[in-house]
């Protein structure tokens, strides 16, 4: 999260097409990505919105989320020999994980989901905050036919998540029989979208890419459809992919955290002949990264929260990258940076230093709660 600290910042964030829909319903907001989001609504909260997912349907305005197109002979070529992942592993109408890393040292500079269109098409989702420096990159690197557009506002993204949400999207006539981590095109009351078969819950659901000046109709129908579909704000979402171990970039992965240590290492096309980061990243690999991403479950009534220290005894083995009270379960879970050890394994005990205090951790592989997005 970006810290905001004067009036005069404030007024410089970005606010999605949907702003006064997340007024109207109370939203308590916060800065994301340079962008003013709804962290919560009044009379849901954290917990409710997450178990709304959970068990029903919920619905994000993650259209802070940056949009990039990549066109012109040769354009998917193009990304595949400069993000991580190997897009010819997939087809037109399928997306894919993958990684934008710096060359030199095989830092994250952001994760991505790739779209592919066609051959010469390639729609990109960044993070809000590095959009601009994705797209830099790739504009520097494009050889020529190849443009590189930058679409941050152009579009909304709309996150219709939990068991339910077939359901929900059936009712207004979309398409919900794709495959997971595909996409199809289609039309809701004349406006024309992406519905893809993506998210970041770990549950079934969906993800829909609506032009930007469309958004409150699509929005509209989505609550009209349905009475106990209920709005979600981020910090569920935050509290949804922690308990599905998925990395945020920025506290998991970054510049400094490498999919090697990051244990992203599944979406990397270790054997392209070219991708950013490629030697240093494969250097790596071979010699075995300092430090690794491992799960923890709390065995005490204890939150660990980012930047607290894990000890093994007295000596200090790592940090919290990501902390969070796992609705789900019921107690407190954690990413976190660990010292590569292998006298470390899963369900071995740590303890994790929250404000003095030591509490008893498990060392615990994620995903912590079942995913469902199948």
């Amino acid at each position: 999260m970006t810290e905001v600290t004067s009036d005069a910042a404030e007024t410089r964030l970005r606010r999605s097409p949907l702003h006064e829909r997340h007024t109207a319903l109370g939203a308590k907001f916060a800065p994301f990505g340079g962008w003013q989001m709804p962290l919560e609504y009044a009379g849901g909260g954290v917990l409710k919105e997450h178990t709304a997912v959970r068990e029903g349907v919920g619905v994000f305005d993650v259209s802070h989320l940056g949009k990039i197109r990549v066109t012109g002979p040769g354009a998917a070529d193009f990304v595949n020999a400069c993000l991580t992942n190997d897009l010819g592993r997939i087809a037109p109408g399928q997306a894919q994980y993958t990684l934008c890393c710096d060359d030199a040292t095989g830092g994250v500079v952001d994760d991505i989901i790739a779209y592919l269109h066609a051959d010469d098409h390639v729609f990109l989702i960044p993070n809000a905050a590095n959009t601009a420096e994705v797209a830099r990159r790739l504009r520097a690197a494009a050889p020529a036919g190849v443009t590189v557009t930058d679409e941050h506002e152009a579009y909304a993204v709309l996150a219709v998540q939990g068991p339910r949400s077939a359901d929900l999207l059936g009712a207004l006539g979309l398409p919900t029989g794709h495959d997971y981590m595909s996409f199809s095109t289609a039309t809701l009351d004349g406006v024309e979208l992406t519905v893809c078969r993506t998210g970041y819950t770990g549950e079934l659901g969906y993800e829909l890419v609506v032009p930007a000046e469309h958004a409150v109709a699509v929005w509209d129908a989505l609550f009209a459809a349905a009475g106990d579909v209920r709005a979600c704000g981020l910090a569920a979402r935050d509290t949804l992919r922690t308990e599905m171990g998925y990395p945020l970039h920025g506290q998991d992965l970054s510049p400094e955290i490498t999919p090697v240590q990051g244990r992203s290492g599944w979406a990397v096309g270790w054997d392209k002949p070219a991708f950013w980061g490629r030697d240093a990243l494969r250097a790596e690999k071979a010699a075995g990264p300092a430090r690794t991403l491992r799960g923890l479950t709390a065995v005490d009534r204890a939150i660990p929260r980012p930047g607290m220290a894990v000890y093994a005894g007295d000596r200090q083995v790592g940090t919290v990258t990501s902390g969070t009270f796992s609705p789900t379960l019921k107690h407190g879970v954690a990413l976190a940076l660990v010292d590569t050890d292998p006298k470390l394994a899963d369900g071995d005990a740590l303890e994790v230093d929250i404000r003095g205090r030591r509490a008893r951790m498990r060392l615990t592989r994620p995903p912590f709660v079942k995913p469902s997005v199948r």
